[in-house]
């Protein structure tokens, strides 16, 4: 089956009182097909240009392919393979917001996310995507929306601080 997508793109500098201000918006629809995450990631490239450490627009991907892929295997596991998924993606000097829609049934995040963090076993071929996500942003909600679905929800504010060492890369 061949996935259906729909990006919108939208991405712009602004000049308030000798401010530079960037915020780029993007969103892409696709079908619940575990094949689409190539095209998801070719539609992630668009963001290689964002004013971001290179390590954090990784880890930003990393949380993208991990959010796509529990939608597909987890929350779309007994939906038709027509089902959308929706992602979207808002960058701006401030913070990175990432959201993934799924129509699936649903789960509690704070207790799957417990027992992700909670198992430190290396062995397992799955379960470590909550772990990541979780890991990459300073928020992560998961919420249904009456009529639109389900979406998870990551967010990460500036200042980007990454790595053990806590050193400050500011964009």
């Amino acid at each position: 089956m061949e996935a259906e997508l729909i990006a919108t793109a939208d991405c712009y500098f602004k000049d308030y009182e000798a401010t530079l201000t960037y915020h780029q918006v993007s969103q892409i629809t696709t079908l619940t097909d575990p094949a689409a995450l190539g095209e998801v990631l070719a539609w992630f490239d668009q963001f290689v240009t964002a004013p971001l450490p290179y390590q954090l627009l990784l880890q930003c991907q990393l949380a993208v392919i991990e959010g796509f892929t529990n939608a597909v295997r987890h929350a779309h596991r007994d939906l038709p393979g027509q089902t959308p998924i929706q992602i979207q993606v808002e960058i701006s000097e401030q913070s990175i917001d990432i959201q993934i829609w799924d129509q699936g049934p649903g789960f509690d995040l704070p207790s799957a996310l417990e027992s992700s963090l909670n198992n430190d076993s290396q062995e397992l071929a799955g379960g470590r995507g909550l772990k990541i996500i979780h890991q990459v942003a300073d928020q992560v909600t998961y919420r249904s929306h009456l009529g639109r679905g389900n979406c998870l929800h990551l967010s990460r504010q500036a200042p980007w601080v990454l790595g053990g060492d806590g050193q400050d890369l500011d964009a």
